[in-house]
């Protein structure tokens, strides 16, 4: 995830000595296309065999794992941060195409300094005196001064927020609304009116390609922050005007 802070500042030809001022957020969210997910489906089968190897059994195939200071497990960690360093070059080239397109249109346009904001990704830190790997799904950073985005559905408001760093959620919170029923189920349930009715006001699709996403597929993003008040602070409340799916 990646967010942009985006000042514009023109001049009207209509009326030369008045300045036009606006304020917008852009969001950008990307990962590492594809790449990341075949390197998990390649070294969770890798560690069911390694359990095997070793004689350990089991309850669930799915809670393999590597044994820590093994080559399997650094080969796992090299191509895994590998793959988060470049999910994060796709988002800044995403950036630097978006604002030479901005510039074709308005060549004073302002870029403020981005909010970069991993989410579903590993990190090594300390906790409670700890070295550890900590999996972030559906979550982002939330340390104390950290910045990030916890963005809402097609129709709802996003947040820029901040950490407070709790300890006791490993300094994490939600990255978002998160999904309160399944993307068949959300086709299954409503209509391409139903999606028009949701996103009302909002520049987006409204066809049946995107009825997995319909706000009422995700929980209230509202209450969600209102749940990890104790996480992160509200540093700005976005309201969607206009939403790509690519």
């Amino acid at each position: 995830m990646l967010l942009v802070a985006e000042t514009t500042a023109f001049t009207c030809p209509s009326w030369p000595d008045y300045r036009l001022i606006f304020n917008q957020h852009f969001v950008l969210h990307s990962g590492s296309r594809g790449i990341g997910n075949l390197i998990g489906q390649t070294f969770i089968e890798l560690a069911r065999k390694d359990m095997q190897r070793h004689f350990i059994n089991l309850p669930d195939r799915d809670l393999a794992v590597f044994l820590s200071g093994t080559p399997e497990m650094d080969e796992y960690r090299r191509d895994l941060f590998w793959a988060q360093r470049y999910a994060m070059k796709n988002r800044e080239t995403m950036l630097d195409l978006y604002g030479s397109v901005l510039r074709q249109f308005w060549p004073q346009v302002q870029l403020a300094e981005p909010v970069l904001c991993h989410h579903n990704y590993v990190a090594e830190e300390t906790h409670f005196g700890e070295e550890v790997l900590v999996t972030r799904k559906g979550a982002i950073r939330a340390g104390r001064g950290d910045l990030g985005v916890v963005p809402g559905s097609m129709g709802t408001r996003s947040y820029v927020v901040r950490g407070l760093g709790n300890p006791q959620s490993f300094e994490s919170a939600a990255h978002g609304a998160g999904r309160k029923m399944s993307r068949g189920e959300a086709k299954r349930r409503f209509s391409v009116k139903d999606l028009e009715a949701q996103t009302k006001g909002v520049e987006c699709r409204k066809d049946g390609g995107v009825l997995d996403e319909i706000p009422a597929a995700y929980k209230p993003i509202e209450q969600v922050m209102e749940n990890q008040k104790d996480l992160v602070e509200i540093v700005a409340e976005l309201r969607q005007v206009l939403c790509v799916k690519g």
